[in-house]
């Protein structure tokens, strides 16, 4: 697991539109907070992303950027963006290497076939690259309000 005081790892991923999104190009300029979700329309999913993007504009007065990631692809997530109004953008994780590197990837077995799903998870990094907040295990239901007064903290 990753821990308060890391230096979050750096990733690329493409957003809903195909672009290319740097966790490093953010350094020095955002807050970011970073969460990982099951997947674009699920009830847990829409939840988590509705809240978010509800808050966009105060985390903006925060200078922090939010970034959902999950497995899906980025059809999925433009798709998922449109339908629910989310401001903000959703990764593209499909190999789910980025999720691995956060250890919000888990594994089981079910009738000897391997499964993979992301353990909801979210991550407050400052502006440094260093992880403020790292929470594993999360409930969607209200959680963006919980961050959002982190970031708050941050100044």
């Amino acid at each position: 697991m990753l821990n308060v005081g890391d230096i979050a790892p750096d990733f690329i991923l493409s957003d809903a539109q195909m672009d290319d999104v740097q966790l490093a190009q953010l350094r020095g300029k955002s807050h970011v907070v970073l969460y990982f979700f099951n997947k674009d329309h699920t009830p847990g999913g829409i939840t988590e992303a509705v809240e978010f993007s509800d808050r966009c504009a105060a985390f903006r007065q925060y200078d922090t950027v939010i970034l959902g990631v999950s497995m899906d692809d980025c059809l999925s997530h433009e798709q998922f963006q449109d339908e629910q109004g989310i401001e903000f953008d959703l990764l593209a994780d499909p190999t789910g290497e980025v999720s691995r590197l956060y250890y919000a990837l888990h594994e089981w077995e079910a009738h000897g076939v391997v499964r993979y799903g992301i353990d909801r998870s979210t991550f407050v990094i400052d502006k440094d690259g260093v992880i403020r907040h790292a929470f594993y295990h999360v409930v969607p239901k209200g959680h963006a309000a919980e961050i959002l007064k982190l970031v708050k903290q941050l100044g």
